[in-house]
């Protein structure tokens, strides 16, 4: 019997409570020792509590399940329950007197529990197990009552689920009218089983469906819950409010007739279906305000978005119309972007009064990758305001359901959500649920129930709301604000609608989901619903609806009619708050600027860099690293690229310039040769020197990232877009990494000059060099940012010097000019016993954009001219040097873009024409910059140098897997280049 007695404790529950239903079904089913143990327990049917047990926790068997008919008696459930016969409630029967139904697991297996009166047929006994079983219906509707929430305006059929209805938990219509405890349900002590679900019905299944149970967060789930249920999920709006969002319903759907009528066969990309889009945004912006904040940056893709532009940003309609006119070919000549992807800005004015500043940011066709870099531009605003507490600035990102789903930009943005680096105290995430991407259905596009399934990953709720219902889009947008106010966590609105049209209005959809669109078909619009709905409640006439749609219709008449004369002027204002002074263009019209410092500036520099606080005990390898620093500082020992690269971030950070230095592993740097962030061995704790130099420094912010690539990158650049004076890094861990944020590249970086008229001063930091770690870890792809460059779009630079890395990251922000950097960084150089700079070089230089070769003779004495970028130089100077080739010259090009053509001009001045150059580089021929450089030197470089290259052969991988291999290839391009 101790093998049974061990058992009995509540971990073991449901073991023993299966055991018993075994015994009760058939006692010979169960071993001896728990036959004679629920034998000797049970004592004439009277089950003995034992210590450790509740009340609650009897262990009796399941009824069968039962149905409420018609006429409010059981009936069965058309299955045998062993008598042969279905059991019925006799009709003078009480509450308390219900007979137990005859025994029938089959019915439900999965679902073990006590019949009322069964073992004992004491009456607080049945009332504990009915309230425990009403208790697990709450709960229930709390999980899953979304999944039978009317939130879908096309009404497709949903799964039913059992787990919804009172039958599963063996509660009768006889128990409809039974009051129970119902503390759990904000603001009540006892209801009828008929009122709790009628308050959970109203609550989470009408046209709000609520996923917040899977929030760990007590504190959070809690006030959800009583925000919640206390209201039944909906909010009462006077008939102010309500005549406002039927404006605003009119204005959207108004605008979309109107396009559509005005310029026909053109794409628009249109809102029709989701209409409540308009009011969601409204009403998310007024109840930002009363939070207080004062700056909201909105993101979104192209549905919708111009009439986002009308009616919420206020871009004049007229400037809308102008651009499908498309009137002003020549001022657009290779740049610009498509009406809708254009970003604005303006000022919001509340109801009450107060004033929000709205900026949409511009986004290419690659639909969420704008996600962080709107977070970004928050973040900056956040810091350059010094709202720590990230509570009046706030971003809002509008998503499609296809897109939320399908692209991992996705999971990356809710990822950075919580990080320190990266917390913006909460987005919200607006999907507009179309129900289908382009031509895939839902079946074909997603793994899971919801589009957003994926934000399960966060502690937020996910709120889905039906777009025809524009009250309840008003009571999801109230409690979102607010809970990213109390919070300060992303929250989640799921607004379901429809497209009317194609993927754009050219379309036809009818192809690919011919029953969708017949369904489709048939709905009114979503203003049309709102509006009979209002009509009903008898607060609106029809005649005040019409006229509020007649007004709009003569005003976009007059906008058109203003864009369509020909002196209309096209607002071409830019570079103003805080860019006024910053400029873009080429950098021909840009004069350099001095980037030196005075050497005990430098010393003092070096000397704070290497400070530790009282007690702090590094490891003992670094003790040895500042020792080497404190002798850079005293001009004993010549400065490393470490060094230098953060005595430049020092200078600034002293200077008043802000920096902001995140990637992978920047707090160490991955080849440990930074060590921005230590720790101390003893406590864990961290310092940085960069945050400890003087009081009254700038801020400094260095964070190592997620293992995200394209979602940090996105996140920087668009911090630069509002720190036009800060210094702002992003840290590859290898060059190569920068292959998985190709789209942030192409379609942000290099080309937002061009497009959107946007300057950016972001410093991309590509660890890049062919040292036999195979291929994934040698090339950064020079090649592609080379092919990328044009109209002096960005700065490539390949420096090769401690004093190199110096100037060029404080030449970035001293100078006025803000273009992106990229820096082809190097890896062995970090501590190359030849790449270091004097304690001189690095305080008094400058960055040169060519070193030339001062040991060179010239003249005839000089037979070869060796020209190339990077750390070969140096292997090129050591065969030179073993060989005694006095004949050779080396020079190296540091900014490959734009190519310095007057400073490369000057190095081989002093060189007789006719001399052979040869271009040597590490990378296959068909990679690096080669192909870069054949087309801009040509075949004689400036008409003097016949030119030709010396690299390894054309290959499809940048470099070979084994070190030996890498070795003899070395050689071999060492050698072709001395020739």
């Amino acid at each position: 019997m101790a093998e049974t007695e061990d058992l009995l404790n509540p971990s073991n529950l449901a073991f023993v409570e299966s055991m018993y239903e075994d015994y009760v079904a058939e006692p010979s089913s169960v071993p001896e020792y728990w036959r004679s143990y629920f034998e000797r327990e049970m004592g004439g049917n009277a089950f003995k509590i034992r210590p450790g047990f509740t009340a609650r926790s009897v262990f009796n068997p399941s009824p069968p399940q039962v149905h409420v008919g018609s006429n409010g008696h059981h009936s069965g459930n058309g299955r045998s329950n062993g008598a042969g016969a279905a059991w019925s409630l006799p009709a003078d029967a009480s509450p308390d007197s219900v007979p137990s139904p005859p025994l029938d697991l089959s019915s439900q297996p999965e679902l073990r529990m006590p019949p009322l009166g069964s073992v004992m047929p004491n009456g607080s006994m049945d009332h504990a197990v009915r309230q425990d079983r009403v208790d697990q219906l709450i709960r229930a509707y709390r999980v899953r009552g979304h999944m039978i929430a009317s939130i879908d305006p096309l009404d497709m059929p949903r799964p039913e689920h059992r787990e919804l209805d009172p039958q599963y938990y063996k509660l009768t219509e006889v128990d409809m009218d039974r009051e129970f405890s119902s503390r759990t349900i904000f603001g009540t002590e006892t209801l009828t089983l008929r009122q709790i679900l009628e308050r959970l019905r109203n609550t989470y299944c009408r046209s709000i469906g609520v996923e917040f149970m899977h929030i760990h967060d007590l504190e959070s789930k809690n006030w959800l819950q009583e925000r919640m249920e206390g209201t039944e999920n909906r909010l009462t709006l006077d008939l102010e409010r309500q005549r406002k969002i039927l404006t605003m319903l009119t204005d959207a759907t108004i605008l979309e007739e109107f396009i559509q009528k005005k310029f026909l066969g053109a794409k628009s990309f249109s809102l029709e279906g989701s209409e409540s889009l308009i009011p969601l945004l409204y009403s998310a912006i007024e109840r930002a305000a009363e939070h207080g904040v004062d700056e909201v940056t909105l993101g979104m893709a192209h549905r919708g978005r111009l009439n986002v532009l009308a009616n919420i940003m206020g871009k004049s309609p007229r400037e809308i119309f102008r651009e499908f006119e498309d009137r002003d070919p020549q001022l657009y000549r290779g740049r610009g972007d498509v009406k809708y992807h254009l970003g604005y800005s303006s000022d919001f004015k509340t109801t009450t009064g107060r004033s929000v500043h709205l900026s949409l940011c511009f986004n290419p066709s690659h639909l969420e990758y704008v996600n962080t870099v709107v977070m970004g531009r928050v973040r900056a605003k956040q810091d350059r305001f010094e709202d720590d507490a990230r509570q009046r600035k706030m971003a809002i990102l509008i998503h499609g359901d296809a897109a939320f789903a399908g692209e991992g930009i996705v999971q990356e943005t809710l990822n950075l959500s919580g990080l320190d680096a990266y917390h913006v105290g909460g987005t919200v995430h607006v999907i507009v649920n179309n129900q289908i991407g382009f031509t895939t259905s839902p079946n074909q596009s997603r793994s899971t129930t919801y589009c957003t399934d994926v934000a399960k990953m966060l502690q937020i709720p996910i709120f889905h709301v039906n777009g025809e219902d524009p009250e309840a889009v008003a009571q999801v947008v109230n409690m979102a604000l607010d809970f990213r106010a109390q919070f300060q966590r992303d929250v989640v609105i799921d607004m379901y609608g429809y497209r009317r049209h194609g993927h754009n209005e050219t379309d036809e959809p009818s192809f690919t989901q011919p029953l969708l669109y017949k369904a489709i078909s048939k709905r009114p619009g979503v203003r049309d619903g709102y509006l009979q709905h209002l009509l009903a409640l008898g607060g609106l006439k029809r005649e005040e609806a019409d006229q509020i749609a007649v007004e709009r219709r003569e005003i976009l008449e007059q906008e058109l009619s203003a864009a369509r004369q020909s002196d209309f002027q096209v607002n071409e204002g830019w570079l103003l708050g805080y860019w006024d002074g910053y400029r873009g263009g080429p950098e021909a019209d840009v004069e350099d600027v001095e980037t030196a410092v005075s050497m005990d500036r430098m010393r003092n520099v070096l000397r704070r860099l290497t400070a530790l606080p009282e007690g702090f005990t590094p490891h003992r390898k670094l003790e040895r690293l500042f020792t080497s620093r404190q002798e850079m500082a005293a001009g004993n020992q010549p400065l490393d690229w470490g060094a230098a690269e953060l005595a430049a971030m020092a200078t600034l950070l002293l200077e008043g310039v802000p920096v902001r230095f995140t990637g992978q592993d920047v707090e160490r740097g991955t080849f440990s040769h930074r060590h921005a962030v230590i720790h101390d061995i003893n406590t864990g704790e961290s310092h940085s020197s960069l945050a400890n130099l003087l009081p009254g420094q700038a801020r400094v912010h260095l964070s190592n990232s997620p293992l995200s690539e394209a979602g940090v990158l996105g996140f920087e650049w668009g911090y630069s877009l509002d720190t036009p004076e800060g210094l702002v890094i992003w840290e590859a861990q290898f060059g190569d990494f920068c292959n998985v944020a190709q789209v942030i590249i192409d379609q942000f970086i290099c080309s937002a000059e061009d497009k959107w008229k946007r300057l950016s001063g972001l410093v991309l930091l590509l660890p890049h060099g062919f040292e036999g770690m195979g291929p994934e870890h040698s090339s950064a792809r020079m090649e592609r940012f080379l092919m990328l460059a044009s109209e002096d779009n960005m700065q490539i630079v390949q420096p090769t010097t401690p004093a190199q890395i110096f100037h060029l990251l404080r030449r970035q922000v001293i100078r006025k000019w803000r273009k992106p950097l990229v820096v082809f960084s190097p890896k062995s150089l970090l501590r190359h016993p030849m790449a270091t700079s004097s304690l001189e070089e690095v305080a008094q230089g400058r960055f040169e954009r060519v070193i030339g070769d001062d040991t060179a003779k010239g003249g005839a004495d000089t037979r070869r001219i060796l020209l190339c970028s990077g750390k070969i130089c140096y292997e090129l100077e050591k065969h030179r040097k073993d060989l005694g080739r006095e004949d050779v010259a080396i020079i190296r090009v540091e900014q490959l873009y734009p190519l310095p053509k007057k400073g490369l001009a000057m190095a081989l001045e002093k060189f007789s024409p006719g001399t052979p150059v040869v271009w040597v580089q590490d990378e296959p021929a068909n990679m690096g910059p080669w192909q870069y450089m054949r087309i801009n030197l040509g075949e004689r470089v400036f008409g003097r140098f016949p030119l030709t290259c010396a690299s390894r052969e054309i290959s499809a991988s940048p470099a070979t897997g084994s070190a030996s291999s890498h070795r003899i290839e070395q050689q071999e391009l060492i050698d072709a280049a001395f020739g």
